[in-house]
């Protein structure tokens, strides 16, 4: 247990204002590229990205160290590490004045980074000498050291105009030394330090440190800090570029400007904290995310010109926000920033209270990773568009998700405190006067109570029919999800003959972000049938793919759409993505474990026939009007043969009554189980079982190579080989793939998952040899036919190899849990590895489909540095012979976790299956 403090103890105050001016110069470290990096810019003539990627990358080193210096903290105390760490930071900040190339700059912005790991020892050391009632309040004003980015944009332009930026990086650094001199002189260490020395006590194991982490809601408050700290700083780093860019202002003016923003978000912090002591946290974080969506909304809005057909003629008239505007509007959203910051923190301490360092570490470093990534896709966000309020759009969905996220959280909270007395009332208050206890739940959704799919004589009788009508309805609803997910792959290669006239690599990122989203979207989707039951997220999931079709039938019939809305359209396509988690989790607990295997296949395999099905049916349905009138004239589409006519907005429509038809089917015919549980906190501990990892990176090299080849192969064989009509047979890849992975699962049953994984990979890295072969000679007349069937015999070798690793899945943890769990008896053990295999496989899932965004976007990034796709395929050679390396170490060599048990041996005993 934690030492209990004292209320005021010796040095109490020290402390507090020693840590909140050393955390302020080391503030004013950590964003000091927001002002030097602007000269550096100009100096190195960087794009956009490089410039978002040089002023976020000291971030990225002060958000990742957080969660080790919180640690540290907790063991071996505040005033020790906090020295430490201002000197090294020190020390990396004036041998920045040495670099003179952008990788040089890179490498030495990493080492400047330390001092914005700062934060989570001062969290740390600062708790520990105030009892809870006032920790708010004295963490409110340690955390006003955010006030450094404004010290930093004050005086950095005026010794940068007065002497270059070289002064400023050594001045800066001399601060660091001063301040950590003072700092170790100048305080004592923590209570609670000295309590555990007095009792002789050594620190705590850092992974019961890490312990607390399981817990969702400190993920929660993380996303929570994400914005409220990350988007503050990449604000503060990225204000001044924006004024002078958007403005035309100078260096001082933009400098003071953008101090007028991180001022309030930094000094008010304090405010915040005592607000949070008085009113209670979360009425602070509603007021801060209301206010942060209304506001982000206003500055997203870019300028505008409005021509309304007035009954005179003509009224023009002009939208934009002012400097003036746009000054009040970054001050209003950084003092409530600073509002959310010190509420967030109010929880940590208070629930956390012998985890301080670590669980603030780690939500400090998420809050702190906002600040590397968001000024990348600030700078991303600006080369895509070409509007400079993008950044704002991205501030607004992303507060609203926060809002959204905490406000159903807290619902769910409230409902399930009144959940026994809501379920007395009648189903509408129509009935109130009448309804009698035997009313009670006759009319509510049909919950299946009884569910026994063990029990052989329920299976038979009753368990196996309603079983198989579930399964059967989800498969098409997933197939329609994987269809629109994939549905770009088809369109990008026909936007620019109907006079789109996008870049290569624009229409190799339209390709590749419904993949980036739908891999994020599985890892949510994974959780919601147990929250909201299956046959309920079934209906909406499919309901939701409505808004990307449609929404692309629209976008593609004017050449004049905005790059922007082809974007947002690629993302949403991301709803397709994440219902595979969300089925897959649903269908498994339909099932027994005999017949459980045969499902999932059965869901997954004819699932992913709709990646073969779009790139088949797409190139058909978008050469005639299938909708007549109903659905828009046809466009003129020009290529090497001549000019067709081309109704691309089908690609969008045609799966419109068929996504309608599934979703009512899911609706009426699809049940809820009520034993349907799955806790997140139960689940969490696959994420210290290190088998979970090296799965995910197995089956990104398979499930991850499927999807993502399926993404990119209709527009890599456009471009590489343009004289052959190849739309019309991309859909076979997909197709084999699909096939492969349902018909070849014995293989894995009678050899062995890793077995046939193995081979597998050997099998890939010989195809894309091949692929490279005749790309290197494709100029000659059999060089497609060659490529192509290399493709084959690659999306062959994706399907049977993502059998195989799901099949390893189970068979590992069954292995392992006894050394893992000792202490539960064999019958516990089979259901913990079980839950867990489940929980592995559902992950492992969300993680594997970012292939689906990576291999398209490698592919046009190899081609926009070299000219040619080669440089991606052996970089996807290089991977793949590292999970053969992998496969063999952990598995199939001797002494390897399955080799035994796959050549005829038995599982431990204490894991086989209870009789």
């Amino acid at each position: 247990m934690q030492a209990k403090v004292q209320e005021n103890p010796e040095g109490q105050a020290t402390a507090l204002w020693m840590s909140t001016i050393a955390f302020t110069v080391c503030f004013a470290v950590w964003t000091v590229f927001s002002i030097i990096g602007i000269q550096i810019k100009k100096d190195l003539g960087l794009s956009e990205t490089q410039f978002g990627l040089l002023v976020g990358t000291p971030i990225l080193t002060g958000s990742l160290i957080r969660i080790f210096l919180g640690i540290w903290t907790d063991q071996y105390g505040g005033r020790l590490i906090y020295t430490l760490t201002m000197l090294a930071a020190a020390a990396a900040t004036y041998l920045l004045t040495y670099a003179t190339t952008y990788p040089q700059m890179l490498v030495a912005a990493l080492g400047v980074g330390i001092a914005g790991g700062s934060f989570a020892v001062g969290v740390a050391y600062v708790s520990r000498w105030y009892p809870t009632s006032k920790q708010g309040t004295a963490l409110g004003i340690f955390g006003a050291g955010n006030v450094g980015a404004a010290v930093t944009k004050f005086l950095a332009p005026f010794v940068l105009v007065a002497y270059g930026w070289h002064a400023v990086a050594q001045i800066w650094a001399a601060g660091l030394v001063v301040m950590a001199l003072i700092f170790w002189f100048g305080t004592k260490d923590d209570p609670v330090l000295v309590a555990r020395r007095a009792k002789g006590e050594k620190p705590k194991s850092a992974w019961l440190e890490l312990e607390p982490l399981k817990n969702v809601q400190v993920w929660r408050f993380s996303l929570y800090y994400f914005f409220v700290f990350g988007a503050f700083v990449a604000l503060a780093l990225w204000l001044p570029r924006y004024l002078i860019g958007v403005y035309g202002l100078d260096i001082t003016t933009a400098g003071m400007i953008g101090a007028a923003y991180s001022v309030p978000a930094s000094i008010f912090r304090a405010y915040g904290g005592h607000l949070s002591d008085k009113y209670g946290a979360r009425r602070i974080m509603y007021w801060t995310f209301i206010v942060s969506v209304l506001v982000t909304f206003i500055l997203s809005y870019p300028p505008t010109q409005y021509t309304i057909k007035g009954i005179t003629g003509p009224i023009t008239f002009h939208m934009e926000t002012g400097v003036a505007t746009f000054t009040v509007l970054v001050f209003v959203l950084g003092f409530f920033m600073s509002l959310g910051k010190a509420a967030v923190y109010k929880h940590i301490p208070v629930y956390y209270p012998n985890n301080v360092g670590a669980v603030g570490g780690l939500v400090g470093m998420i809050g702190g990773l906002g600040g590397f990534i968001l000024p990348i896709m600030f700078g991303v966000l600006n080369d895509l568009t070409g509007i400079w309020t993008s950044c704002f759009m991205l501030l607004f969905l992303l507060s609203g998700v926060a809002l959204l996220w905490m406000h159903l959280a807290i619902q769910r909270m409230e409902h399930e405190a009144r959940e026994p007395d809501l379920t007395k009332l009648p189903q509408l208050p129509e009935m109130e006067a009448i309804h009698k206890p035997e009313h009670i739940g006759k009319l509510g959704p049909a919950i299946i109570e009884d569910w026994r799919p063990e029990d052989k004589t329920f299976w038979d009788e009753t368990g196996r029919a309603i079983a198989r009508r579930n399964l059967w309805i989800s498969i098409p609803a997933l197939l329609l999800a994987f269809a629109v997910w994939m549905v770009w792959s088809v369109v990008v290669a026909k936007l620019p003959a109907v006079g789109f006239k996008f870049t290569t690599d624009q229409l190799f990122w339209l390709a590749a972000m419904p993949g980036l989203s739908g891999a994020t979207l599985r890892i949510f989707y994974s959780f919601m049938p147990p929250i909201f039951g299956g046959r309920l997220w079934t209906s909406i999931a499919t309901w939701s793919l409505m808004i990307p079709a449609v929404g692309i039938g629209l976008a593609v019939q004017n050449p004049d759409t905005p790059y922007i809305i082809f974007l947002g359209l690629s993302l949403l396509c991301g709803f397709g993505g994440g219902n595979f988690a969300s089925s897959m989790a649903n269908i498994s607990f339909f099932f027994p474990k005999a017949e459980k295997g045969n499902a999932l296949a059965l869901n997954a395999g004819l699932g992913n026939l709709g990646v073969s099905v779009v790139q088949f049916v797409i190139p058909l349905v978008i050469t005639a009007g299938v909708f007549g009138w109903l659905g828009g004239d046809p466009q003129t589409a020009a290529d090497a043969s001549g000019t067709t006519k081309l109704w691309l907005q089908n690609a969008g429509f045609v799966w419109v009554p068929f996504i309608a038809a599934s979703a009512t089917a899911c609706w009426f015919g699809m049940n809820d189980i009520a034993a349907m549980k799955a806790s997140f906190a139960d689940q969490a501990v696959i994420f210290q079982r290190k088998h979970n990892w090296i799965m995910c990176w197995l089956y990104t090299g398979t499930f991850g190579s499927f999807i993502g080849y399926s993404a990119g192969f209709p527009l890599l064989a456009k471009t590489q080989f343009p004289q052959v009509d190849s739309l019309k047979l991309v859909f076979l890849g997909p197709l084999v793939g699909a096939i492969s992975r349902s018909a070849t699962g014995w293989l894995s049953d009678k050899y062995g998952g890793a077995r046939v994984t193995f081979w597998v990979f050997i099998l890939m890295i010989a195809a894309v040899g091949g692929v490279l072969y005749f790309l290197d000679i494709k100029d000659q007349p059999h060089a497609f036919a060659g490529f192509f069937a290399m493709f084959m015999i690659l999306f062959f070798a994706t399907g049977v190899g993502n059998a195989s690793t799901f099949q390893m899945i189970p068979a590992i943890m069954r292995a392992e849990m006894p050394r893992l769990e000792p202490k539960l008896g064999a019958a516990e053990r089979v259901r913990q590895a079980d839950m867990e295999s489940a929980a592995i496989i559902g992950f492992t899932s969300a993680v594997a489909a970012y292939g689906a965004f990576f291999i398209p976007k490698s592919y046009g990034s190899s081609i926009a540095i070299t000219g040619g796709p080669e440089m991606a395929l052996w970089g996807f050679m290089l991977f793949y012979v590292t999970c053969v390396a992998v496969t063999w170490f952990y598995y199939t060599r001797r002494g390897g976790l399955l080799r035994d048990i796959e050549r005829g041996g038995k599982m431990p005993a204490a894991a086989q299956p209870a009789e």
